[in-house]
């Protein structure tokens, strides 16, 4: 694994937050490698709710965005350790009924060369 490589998926990583700060669904598309999937922090599953392939995974992002329309990310860091990474943050956000959302929580990631091919997410859930 190059120097440059880790850079390079660690700068995908900040572009990847920066988009979603955005709610720039093309920018986070663009960071996905074309077998992504996505498993979500809140499901019926195991694994949350998981969304495979690239039309699925954008419908689920775009799900986020309508659920909480100003939805941010914050207080972020990350870090790469070969073909995975991690990002944590804080989510803040307002639902339509007006309820707000304050959370910690991180992003496991799988790399395929400089995109990202699994996002899976976690999360605190306050009481």
């Amino acid at each position: 694994m190059t120097d440059v490589l880790i850079q390079t998926r660690l700068q995908l990583l900040k572009d990847f937050a920066q988009a979603w700060n955005d709610h720039d669904i093309d920018a986070l598309m663009a960071c996905m490698a074309e077998g992504c999937r996505f498993d979500s922090s809140a499901g019926a599953d195991v694994f949350g709710k998981r969304a495979e392939g690239v039309e699925a995974v954008k419908a689920s992002y775009e799900a986020i965005f309508t659920v909480f329309p100003d939805a941010k990310w914050n207080e972020d860091s990350h870090f790469v350790a070969g073909d995975r990474g991690v990002s944590e943050w804080r989510f803040t956000g307002t639902k339509a009924d007006g309820s707000s959302v304050n959370l910690m929580g991180c992003d496991l990631f799988v790399f395929e060369g400089d995109k990202i091919l699994v996002k899976d997410s976690y999360r605190k859930n306050p009481a």
